[in-house]
């Protein structure tokens, strides 16, 4: 069976209602936007983002500073915010597959940083980073408040690993062919990895094998909540929803 496309429109919308039927006046409501590289983790996630504070009349915190427009009732918090040192992330080798998975984030620093404050019962006192990979430099960024009835919506690679699934109160796996990944990447990564020679090889021998692996460990489609092919970007495919 073929599962049901929707328009972006429509998608956005029933995420915006599952959100908020989730959601509780007194604490944090932590959402996992998971998926392999350029399956549109982020530009969902920042769509979402909008969505939310536009239905809710708030304003919408980034990783920068809060935008206008009332109290802040979306975070948006993201992994390439949460890399390890070079020397970390390539220790394996800089097209190892493993490496990619086990060594590229900081999760001690994620759960510390933000998913602890923001757990039931934390102090909601969170900071949306620790170290930049562009300048392989720790960042500091300084300590805020989430108010009560937040969402935080987190979107990176392998966010539903072992370590971390248990903590999210939702979660969102949104996957791409791979073949698709890597037009995207053509598109998107040349800039960064040095020539379209680079990209593919990048994705070939590194990212795409990390997202078999993580996949095969159960790690992905078979605990999210809700699981998006977002191969046609206008119309996604709802592969899994809660109550479906």
């Amino acid at each position: 069976m073929v599962p049901p496309s929707v328009s972006r429109t429509s998608l956005l919308a029933g995420l915006a209602r599952l959100v908020e039927s989730r959601t509780m006046a007194d604490r944090v409501l932590r959402v996992a936007i998971d998926g392999p590289d350029a399956a549109g983790k982020t530009t969902l996630a920042d769509a979402l983002a909008a969505r939310i504070a536009e239905e809710t009349g708030g304003a919408r915190e980034t990783s920068g500073a809060r935008e206008t427009g009332g109290t802040s009732k979306t975070i948006r918090v993201s992994i390439d915010d949460f890399h390890q040192p070079r020397n970390v992330r390539y220790r394996r080798g800089p097209l190892s597959p493993e490496g990619y998975l086990e060594d590229s984030f900081d999760y001690d620093a994620v759960g510390r940083l933000v998913l602890e404050p923001l757990a039931p019962g934390g102090s909601r006192w969170y900071q949306p980073g620790s170290f930049s990979h562009r300048t392989d430099t720790p960042r500091e960024h300084p300590w805020r408040r989430a108010d009560p009835g937040a969402v935080l919506l987190f979107d990176g690679v392998f966010l539903l690993r072992a370590e971390l699934r248990d903590r999210w109160d939702l979660s969102i796996f949104v996957d791409v062919r791979p073949d698709e990944a890597l037009r995207r990447a053509l598109v998107r990564d040349v800039d960064v990895l040095g020539s379209a020679a680079d990209v593919r090889e990048r994705y070939r021998r590194r990212y795409l094998p990390a997202q078999r692996i993580y996949r095969a460990a159960g790690s992905a489609e078979s605990t999210a909540d809700v699981v998006i092919d977002n191969t046609d970007p206008d119309r996604p495919r709802i592969r899994a929803w809660p109550g479906r």
